[in-house]
This record gives C-alpha cells, sequence and structure tokens, in this order.
C-alpha cells in the first residue's frame, strides 16, 4: 500500500523543525542515573562482593571514608529499598548483613556491568525505573547532543542502564512499556493507529522502537524521527531497525548471538596480561594490542564505532584498566585480567563491526519526507497529555520504606 498525505507546515518551521521530536513520541522519559560513588559498580559480580566484604570490616570514622559520603548520601542516610530489591534500609552506619546480590546494568555504551542495588549507596537511583524494569522492557537512551559527533542520537538496552552519554549533555532514559509485563507503551496517544493506517495493518511497540532505530537523527532540540513516507519506507526500516535492535541485544529478539558475515570471528592471538594498561590498533593487520596481548581481526568498523564522538572501544578498555586510588574501594578488584572480562571484549567487537558496518544504511530513513508534526497534530495525536509524561502507577507490590516502614501510594 502506498499512499502520499499532503502536509501543511507551521508558519515559521523549518523543514527539519516539522520532523517530530522522540520526547514528543514516546513522552515519558527519566534523567540518567546517579550512582555518586564508583565503588558500587564492577565489570564483575565478584569484585563487589570483594569490596562489600572489606567495608564490613570496617567501623567508624574508616567506613565513612572507605563509603565516600556526598550530600545525598552517608552512611547515616535511611532511604527505601529499589523496587523489586531485598536489601537493608536502615542506617548503612550499622549494617552488618550479607552483600546483596549484584544486578546487571549498563554503565555506558554497549558496556554492561553489575551494580550493588542498595538504595543507601546510590545518589539518584531513578526507582520509577526500576518499577517497569524485566522483560520484556526495552529502555531507549537517548544520547546528549554533541554537535558534529559520530554515533547514532539513541541506543536500545534490555539491562537498566546509567543513561549517562559519553560525551555532551546527560540524555534520557524512555521505557518502551509504562507496566510491567509489556503493558501500555510509552508512545503518544493514537500514534500506533496513526502508523498503522499508513501501512495497511497493525503496528506493534517494539516494531516502533525498531523503526526509530534505524531513523532516528540528532538534533539540538533532541532526537528527532522521521515518519515514514509510505508503507514500503516503514517495512524496510522496520527490517533495517529490528536487526540493529538484535545485534544492540546481543541477539535477544532472534535467540541468535550475532556473527560476523563469512564465517569470521575476533580470536585472542596472544594472551592479555595480569594488568594491562596501554593499548592501540592496526588497520591494516585488524589487530588490536593490549599491553602485549592481541586480539584478530577486529575490522576497523569495529575500532571506529563512536557513541557521542567517543570511540566506545576506548572508552570499555579505559574503564576495565584505570588505576585507582591505593586503599580506596576501587582498588578492590581482580588480581589479573578475568576470561569472562576477555570474552566480553571478544563480543563487544563482533556487535560494533556489525553496527558499524551497517551504519549507512539508515541514511533513506533519516531523510524524512513523511509526516510531521501539523500532521500528527490534525490526526490528534499531538499533543501529548500530561499524564502520558508521568510514570504510571504500578504498585502492585509492598515496597520497604525507610527504617523498615512500607511506602503509601
Amino acid at each position: 500500500m502506498r499512499g502520499v498525505i499532503e502536509v501543511s507546515r507551521e508558519p515559521g518551521l523549518s523543514p527539519g523543525d516539522d520532523v517530530p521530536l522522540l520526547d514528543e513520541l514516546m513522552p515519558w522519559s527519566v534523567g540518567p542515573l546517579r550512582f555518586g560513588r564508583g565503588w558500587i559498580v564492577a565489570p564483575d559480580p565478584r569484585t563487589l562482593r570483594g569490596r562489600w566484604d572489606r567495608l564490613m570490616a570496617a567501623e567508624g570514622g574508616e567506613r565513612e571514608a572507605l563509603f565516600r559520603p556526598s550530600r545525598a548520601r552517608t552512611t547515616r542516610t535511611a532511604v527505601a529499598a529499589l523496587p523489586g530489591q531485598r536489601t537493608g534500609t536502615g542506617r548503612f552506619a550499622r549494617e552488618a548483613g550479607p552483600c546483596p546480590e549484584p544486578v546487571r546494568v549498563q554503565t555506558g555504551p554497549f558496556d554492561e556491568q553489575w551494580l550493588l542495588p542498595d538504595h543507601r549507596l546510590i545518589d539518584a537511583a531513578r526507582p520509577e525505573l526500576w518499577r517497569v524494569a524485566g522483560a520484556p522492557q526495552l529502555f531507549v537512551v537517548e544520547q546528549g547532543y554533541v554537535p558534529g559527533a559520530a554515533g547514532p542520537p539513541l541506543l536500545v538496552t534490555g539491562a537498566l542502564p546509567e543513561g549517562r552519554s559519553p560525551a555532551g549533555r546527560p540524555g534520557r532514559i524512555r521505557p518502551l512499556f509504562r507496566r510491567l509485563g509489556g503493558a501500555e507503551p510509552n508512545l503518544a496517544p493514537g500514534l500506533l493507529g496513526f502508523l498503522g493506517e499508513r501501512c495497511g495493518r497493525a503496528v506493534g511497540p517494539v516494531e516502533w522502537a525498531a523503526w526509530a532505530a534505524a531513523a532516528a537523527v540528532p538534533s539540538p532540540a533532541g532526537c528527532r524521527v522521521p515518519l515514514p513516507v509510505d508503507a514500503a519506507a516503514w517495512e524496510a526500516g522496520t527490517a533495517l531497525g529490528r536487526e540493529l535492535l538484535d545485534v544492540q541485544l546481543r541477539g535477544a529478539l532472534t535467540g541468535t548471538r550475532p556473527r560476523l558475515p563469512g564465517g569470521r570471528r575476533p580470536y585472542v592471538r596472544a594472551a592479555l596480561p595480569a594488568r594491562p594498561e596501554v593499548w592501540a590498533y592496526d588497520s591494516e593487520g585488524e589487530v588490536l594490542e593490549i599491553g602485549g596481548g592481541r586480539i584478530s581481526p577486529v575490522p576497523e568498523a569495529a575500532w571506529e564505532y563512536r557513541v557521542g564522538g567517543v570511540r566506545v572501544l576506548e572508552q570499555w578498555l579505559g574503564r576495565r584498566t584505570a588505576q585507582a586510588e591505593p586503599g580506596s574501594l576501587e582498588a578492590v578488584g581482580p588480581a589479573a585480567w578475568p576470561q569472562e572480562w576477555t570474552s566480553e571484549l571478544l563480543d563487544l567487537v563482533t556487535v560494533l563491526a556489525l553496527l558499524g558496518g551497517r551504519e549507512a544504511e539508515r541514511a533513506p530513513f533519516t531523510a524524512g519526507g513523511g509526516p510531521g508534526r501539523a500532521a500528527l497534530r490534525a490526526a490528534g495525536v499531538l499533543p501529548v497529555p500530561d499524564r502520558a509524561r508521568r510514570p504510571a502507577s504500578v504498585l502492585d507490590h509492598r515496597e520497604e520504606g525507610p527504617g523498615g516502614q512500607f511506602t503509601l501510594v
């Protein structure tokens, strides 16, 4: 089905201004998490358990110093438990229990690490996100705008994201669903129906996320998402977007782990040293050298893949090789480079190579030309009601508040 809709733009708007903002199409958004202290996050859960044990062994002023107090959190702060987590809610100065079970979070683009999910340790945990986390939830992470920076304007993850951009101002976190279990899409009321009429069939929330992954473009006002010019464009764009999403989600949509074409696969050619400090890339040989260790093939598309203008592989390596302050909890970590870090690095190389190799394919869908904000207003999709910008009431169980009290909503 093909069709053309005549759209009149508002006076004074350029064609780019008429392209709807992601903020209008996915109206409920949350700011980035603010951890407040680096020791509560680590690339592996064993490190976090070791840090917790070290902190539990300290008392008085030593515990306070290791804790690294901030204006939001000290060892005397009492706060509610995070939704879905069973942790203490009394003052941390008196904590003597076992380490809470670490949870997987995304601490940066394509960098999944582990977090101690104790609300007393996190300056700004965004409990509203924890209430809706869990399959089949997807989080669309809008990157902060950096003029001229290379990289996609949004990324999608199934893990709870920290939401901070590698460079520039903080982005926004937009859950795809407003409720647990994939209920109530976080979309402008009427948007899916509007798209369904243009495409001649029903359109679902995940399909919308796929289109956004293929079509989104950055702008100073925020990420914009051009809508399809016709049904054929929608089908092509969502097909590309689903493949991009599946790679970002490590095969969660298809059940198949991403692989490089042609049977290629990155391998460790020389073992990584216990504590690598430097790395270099040889584009001619497609070799990534890490402190004397060697990994190849590493396609140039993987090495050059950037988000917010920052090279993703370098940021990933930098976070795992940075020197911590002696005596701090951040200094508690593995004595040698763990094998699981190497496995994650090989996986990351594959993901970035696949995404970087297909970035140019997004161009036809980012060009615009489809219905804009004026058409959405005429259809009653915009403006979105205020309630769509607020989190849904999703409390279906008791949440423990400060000092063992229970939250009332």
